[in-house]
């Protein structure tokens, strides 16, 4: 069993799942639905698996390093569950910061993506954790966010707007203070 499995009542989800199925008219009994509770528990656990750590552990990889322009990862994909429909939303995210004579491991801004968004959340609140984050914990010259999703409760159901993408920003710091170190950074990120 997957580490993200233990600390979730599985159980429980697979009672709710059944009375899903069962609302809405299907026989969860049936050979195709017979094991979906079980599936879509365990994906739950996986999708919220963030909901058990701490992102702070990955900021522990940091170097004194003398760099005082724009550090950059583009496109890091990630994926989350809207806390309104439990639906995903998917996209990339731009994450940047001045240091202030330290720098982050490379793959830990990855890896505080993925936990900030395997949880409920909603697109505002995820960017603004990362940022807010970032800036509490590694105290750069500012901190940079732009999140760039489609979701799923916006394609698939109520208006049905496929190919619609929400961009959210935040900006800390000299990146928000400063016009031009904000338009040096969103340069960067349009490439």
């Amino acid at each position: 069993m997957p580490i993200y499995e233990k600390d979730v009542d599985q159980p429980a989800i697979r009672r709710a799942v059944r009375e899903i199925l069962k609302a809405v008219g299907e026989d969860p009994d049936r050979e195709g639905l017979r094991d979906t509770p079980a599936r879509v528990a365990r994906m739950y656990a996986e999708l919220c698996e963030g909901l058990r750590k701490d992102p702070r552990k990955d900021l522990k990889a940091r170097f004194r390093e003398r760099y005082d322009e724009v550090v950059l990862v583009k496109d890091i994909p990630f994926h989350s569950l809207c806390e309104h429909h439990l639906l995903p939303f998917i996209g990339k995210v731009h994450v940047g910061y001045l240091p202030s004579g330290q720098v982050l491991g490379l793959s830990k801004v990855a890896r505080i993506v993925d936990t900030l968004a395997h949880r409920p959340q909603v697109q505002e609140r995820l960017t603004t954790q990362i940022a807010e984050l970032l800036n509490r914990e590694l105290k750069p010259k500012g901190v940079a966010v732009v999140m760039e999703a489609s979701h799923a409760c916006m394609t698939i159901r109520g208006v049905k707007k496929p190919g619609s993408a929400m961009i959210t920003s935040a900006m800390l710091g000299h990146f928000r203070r400063d016009p031009a170190a904000r338009a040096e950074v969103m340069a960067l990120i349009r490439g």
